[in-house]
């Protein structure tokens, strides 16, 4: 049990050194474009990157989710907003899970 506050305060200090550090060490603004063309994209990376796993393991067939995720961009290609990107991946499961398993 005492083994969890050091492993609490480990997590804290790991959180808030990330936060603090760039506080800490970049007093101007940032002028090479790479650095910000590579932060701009950051948070897009990191959401694709928890969100594309779960989208194929949720579903009850790995193939239902990646014919859900094909259709998804699709129709997201096309100009549809999210909602409506939504309704058709889900009812692309439905239909392949119905049909597959």
């Amino acid at each position: 049990m005492n083994n969890i506050w050091i492993y609490i305060f480990i997590m804290f200090a790991v959180s808030y050194a990330i936060r603090v550090l760039p506080l800490l060490f970049l007093r101007k603004p940032i002028t090479n474009r790479f650095i910000k063309s590579f932060l701009y994209y950051v948070p897009y990376v990191t959401l694709a990157v928890m969100s594309f796993p779960a989208v194929l393991e949720t579903t009850q067939s790995p193939v239902s989710g990646a014919i859900a995720l094909a259709v998804a961009i699709f129709a997201a290609w096309k100009g549809m907003a999210i909602f409506p990107v939504a309704v058709i991946s889900c009812v692309t499961i439905f239909i392949t899970e119905l049909f597959l398993v």
